[in-house]
């Protein structure tokens, strides 16, 4: 019963901040950065790349880590075919890349964000943030929802699918 109160709860918190303020910041729930996506409907494309790029445990570990997360409707601006290209099994390295990018190491809350900060990416790559009219960009992507807090990091949710150069 515990356990349902708590999906329940994370339920619940997305569906109110997925009608929130732009860049608004949340609060902490009990649950993991994997966990909080799959409770969300409007993150469903990020799990199934997850899942398919076998990324669940890495991200399920001890963090702390800081994940962009793109929604669906994100996904849906790339060109048309091109998510499921990367979920077919050849492609897992492009996906896992792709994945990777939006995932910085330690926790960085949108208070710590300076314009023209760049960060390195778990992928390899370098993500740069941009400070505009009060709205925290990450590349050519805009931060909708900041500071999601979880166990083991921090997710802001953003508006655009950011890709490394392969």
């Amino acid at each position: 019963m515990k356990k349902l109160g708590s999906i329940l709860m994370i339920a619940m918190f997305f569906v109110a901040s997925a009608f929130a303020p732009r860049a608004e910041k949340v609060h902490e729930v009990e649950a993991d950065i994997v966990d909080l996506a799959v409770s969300t409907e409007f993150l469903s494309t990020l799990v199934a790349a997850v899942k398919a790029g076998d990324l669940v445990d890495v991200l399920k570990g001890d963090g702390p880590f800081t994940v962009f997360a793109p929604t669906n409707d994100a996904f849906a601006k790339l060109p048309a075919g091109t998510v499921e290209n990367l979920l077919k099994p050849e492609n897992k390295d492009q996906l896992v890349a792709v994945l990777t990018y939006h995932v910085v190491a330690g926790k960085i809350m949108s208070s710590d964000l300076k314009d023209g900060q760049k960060a390195a990416t778990v992928q390899g790559g370098e993500i740069t943030v941009t400070l505009k009219d009060g709205k925290a960009m990450i590349n050519n992507a805009t931060v909708t929802t900041a500071d999601i807090e979880a166990d083991n990091g921090v997710v802001h949710v953003i508006d655009t699918v950011i890709l490394p150069t392969m």
